[in-house]
């Protein structure tokens, strides 16, 4: 038989310490739960997720998929095509590069490699492609 102080398990009801004898199944159970608790307490602090996302009101759906006004899809549009138009004022090998760095994540020393120049040449390059857009996008 084991002691345990239900102050300890109850804190709201008991304040002061009240003992009493459980059998050691009991104490052992107890003890579970108390590490089980305490794990949840720490991994809750870690990741900091003072909330619920098994609370069903849609928060992690909202948070995971951001839903843009009809304005913002219409200007990313936009500025999309603005992009894409600029690029293709571009010399094609800076617009093979740029697009093959930007939007297949290449890295440059892969670029290089496919194509069989240094890799100065790629980021040389590449460098001159994003100026040239830049001032293109400043004209329109």
């Amino acid at each position: 038989m084991k002691r345990v102080n239900l102050r300890k398990l109850y804190p709201l009801y008991y304040k002061e310490d009240f003992y009493i004898e459980v059998s050691d199944n009991v104490a052992e159970q107890l003890a579970v739960l108390e590490r089980i608790e305490h794990a949840f307490i720490e991994r809750t602090r870690y990741h900091r997720a003072y909330y619920s996302l098994d609370a069903g009101d849609g928060i992690e759906r909202d948070i995971l998929f951001v839903q843009m006004s009809p304005q913002e899809l219409y200007e990313r549009k936009l500025s999309n095509e603005e992009l894409y138009s600029a690029m293709n004022k571009l010399p094609e090998k800076q617009a093979k590069r740029l697009y093959a760095y930007y939007f297949q994540n290449m890295s440059m020393s892969d670029i290089a490699r496919i194509e069989g120049v240094s890799k100065v040449a790629v980021r040389e390059s590449i460098e001159k492609g994003l100026s040239k857009i830049a001032q293109i996008l400043k004209n329109l």
